[in-house]
């Protein structure tokens, strides 16, 4: 299975401990196998290799470790997509490398993509708050980095916060259709390209 640690803590933070990890890692194996609703702890515990013991010492339950899981993942996601939109390089490119970025970091830990996309619905109302959570702070990077996109190329446009939900949870979908199909997500690369940039490139003057 993926190492969970395919890519740095995002914002700066330490990464998880090592049974932390393992635990992390074992709650994906076990989802993968199983599905969310059959999951025990003694299948997290059985794939991570430690005991029971370990895994209170880390988490309250099940639904906390799986949350743990979402929210790691999603840092990494939005750290690639930050770290790749942030260069010297002009707009286009910068909007090709961020989406580039982001689905080869999704496609690099595919297992843990798959499990999460999917199983979330089937974890509870705090997976399904944490999801809405997640996805905000998606379309609110997106909105900065427009922002800070639009000091060097003023001919982009403006991003509203609307546009920018909009945005990202039409990314989604063709993320998670392609996950359910077990398709390959650097596939997106064009398509995803394409619709953001058609997002922020101005509609043509009227005639006359």
């Amino acid at each position: 299975m993926e190492n969970l640690l395919a890519a740095p803590a995002a914002d700066g933070d330490a990464p998880p401990t090592d049974h932390r990890v393992r635990l992390m890692e074992g709650m994906v194996a076990a989802v993968d196998e199983k599905g969310y609703a059959a999951t025990t702890i003694a299948d997290i515990v059985r794939h991570a290799r430690v005991s029971k013991r370990t895994f209170y010492e880390h988490f309250a339950d099940r639904e906390q470790c799986f949350l743990a899981c979402y929210a790691y993942a999603s840092d990494l996601a939005m750290l690639a997509v930050r770290q790749a939109a942030e260069s010297t390089q002009p707009w286009p490119r910068r909007v090709r490398a961020a989406t580039r970025s982001y689905l080869a970091t999704l496609q690099a830990n595919a297992t843990l993509t798959r499990t999460l996309l999917v199983e979330v619905h089937a974890a509870g109302p705090r997976a399904l708050a944490l999801r809405r959570t997640v996805l905000q702070r998606f379309a609110t990077l997106l909105c900065d980095l427009v922002e800070e996109g639009r000091r060097a190329s003023p001919e982009v446009r403006a991003l509203t916060p609307a546009m920018s939900t909009a945005l990202v949870g039409g990314i989604n979908e063709l993320v998670l259709h392609t996950v359910e199909r077990g398709g390959d997500l650097t596939e997106l690369e064009e398509t995803v390209a394409e619709l953001v940039q058609a997002v922020l490139t101005p509609p043509p003057a009227p005639p006359g």
